[in-house]
C-alpha cells in the first residue's frame, strides 16, 4: 500500500506542477491552474495518507519514486528517454528510499 500512495502522490504532484509549467514556461491558458492546483492538492493528502510517523520521514522516502516517476513522466509525456545518468541516480534515491522506509526501528 505504501508504493502505492508514493506512486499516486507522485503522479498528482507531478501533473500539478506539469500543469504549472504549462502556463508559465509554455505559454499555455490559465485554466491549466485549475487541474494543476487540484491535482497538488490531491498529493498533498496522498503523501499526508503513507505510513511513516513523521513527515519528514515520509517526504525524505518519498523522494525516490518521485525522482523515478518524474523520468517515466519525461519519457511518457515529453518524449525524451532518460539516459544511463538519469537511470543510476534514479537506482541511487531508490536505494535511499528502501532504507529509509524498511530500517528497523526502535
Amino acid at each position: 500500500m505504501t508504493l502505492g500512495l508514493y506512486a499516486a502522490a507522485a503522479l498528482a504532484e507531478i501533473a500539478g506542477c506539469y500543469a504549472v509549467w504549462m502556463w508559465w514556461r509554455a505559454g499555455a491558458s490559465a485554466w491549466w491552474l485549475i487541474p494543476g492546483g487540484a491535482a497538488l492538492a490531491a498529493f498533498a493528502v496522498l503523501l499526508a495518507l503513507t505510513p511513516p510517523d513523521s513527515a519528514g520521514r515520509s517526504f525524505a522516502a518519498y523522494g525516490g519514486i518521485y525522482i523515478l516517476a518524474s523520468l517515466i513522466w519525461m519519457w511518457a509525456a515529453e518524449g525524451m528517454r532518460p539516459d544511463r545518468f538519469d537511470l543510476a541516480g534514479a537506482a541511487l534515491a531508490l536505494a535511499g528510499t528502501a532504507v529509509i522506509l524498511f530500517s528497523p526501528r526502535a
